[in-house]
């Protein structure tokens, strides 16, 4: 049975995901103080975190970036819950690590079916039948969902993972954002295309650290990793 961390300060909305979430067969624990989500990850280890924004003591955006850069977190779904609903704040959500972003007031059906695609995502790499996808000297091992480049470990958040994934099994394919959007988000879950862009500059910055950079921008077109010179 999944468990879903619940982090979230509102009484009324934490109360209000608990009951539906429980009811649709998932374990929570709810925590409503930023100071104290770190430890709850800790003792759990959650299936998916459903992460507010606006915490006290430590906000949502710093705790998501805090996760994503610990080893044994950094594969942890999250979906940011916030009252900010502008582009540039998805943005930053997105860019802070979180892999999903649901604006308040929300939809409690449609956050389930948001919950339900990522722990679905989240679970179908985790029992990809193929082990290892080596590109050069990229190594992707989809068991334990780990990227190496050279010797060097590469950390990468799990929608990244997902991209470079998809990537690397079509070595010199291109992708459009549409098909990136429907292969890693899926395509019951509205994203904006921007977003692919977003996650795309993630991932050649972590990969970048150790070496050249492989992902490839066929301008207007979509993204390909071979070793061509990169059209930006």
């Amino acid at each position: 049975m999944a468990m879903i961390l619940i982090a979230e300060d509102e009484q009324a909305i934490s109360v209000l995901l608990k009951y539906n979430l429980e009811k649709a067969g998932y374990e929570t624990v709810c925590v409503a103080h930023g100071n104290r989500v770190l430890s709850a990850v800790e003792k759990n280890m959650p299936s998916l975190i459903l992460l507010d924004w606006m915490l006290p003591e430590i906000s949502g955006l710093e705790l998501c970036k805090v996760i994503r850069n610990n080893p044994d977190w950094k594969n942890i779904p999250i979906i940011m819950l916030t009252a900010k609903g502008q582009e540039e704040d998805k943005i930053a959500g997105l860019s802070a690590g979180a892999d999903d972003y649901v604006t308040k007031p929300f939809s409690v059906p449609e956050l389930l079916a948001r919950i339900k695609t990522n722990l679905r995502r989240s679970s179908s790499v985790a029992s990809a039948i193929k082990k290892e996808y080596v590109f050069r000297d990229i190594v992707l091992n989809t068991v334990e969902k780990k990227v190496f480049r050279g010797e060097n470990y590469v950390q990468l958040g799990p929608t990244e993972f997902r991209i470079l994934q998809m990537l690397i099994s079509n070595p010199q394919q291109v992708f459009s954002r549409d098909e990136v959007l429907k292969t890693v988000w899926g395509q019951s879950i509205y994203v904006e295309p921007r977003t692919v862009d977003v996650h795309i500059r993630r991932l050649r910055k972590a990969l970048n650290e150790f070496g050249p950079d492989y992902i490839r921008t066929i301008r207007a077109t979509g993204y390909s990793l071979d070793d061509h010179q990169v059209e930006e």
